[in-house]
């Protein structure tokens, strides 16, 4: 499957930015997907996955309640929702998938850029 990031930006904290991860495919429901981040100076880092049925999504702390996570499988398209952005959210985002759900993601996008003004 390859995977297309898209949607960053700048933005001021406190705004909004939705990502798009657009897969090609004919089997992208099948996947787990998720999104990582990569600050400067930092390892990438999870941010939140989702199941292939989309019931199912796991959040790493810093974004609960902040990031939203969906996906439409009719448009093999996952998408991360940011709300009340923080600078420490400025970070390079990356779409990831996983084709078991044991966290093994052997496909990624190639990132998009995210920036969070102060």
């Amino acid at each position: 499957v390859q995977l297309q990031a898209s949607g960053g930006g700048l933005v001021q904290a406190g705004g909004s930015l939705r990502l798009s991860c657009a897969a090609s495919g004919r089997t992208f429901s099948s996947y787990f997907m998720a999104w990582f981040r990569q600050a400067p100076g930092k390892e990438r880092e999870f941010v939140v996955r989702i199941s292939g049925t989309g019931t199912s999504t796991v959040y790493v702390d810093s974004v609960k309640g902040r990031f939203t996570i969906s996906r439409d499988n009719a448009k093999n398209t996952v998408y991360l929702q940011m709300n009340s952005l923080k600078p420490e959210d400025t970070a390079v985002y990356y779409c990831a998938a996983d084709r078991f759900g044991r966290g093994t993601y052997n496909y990624w996008g190639q990132g998009t850029q995210v920036t969070v003004s102060s």
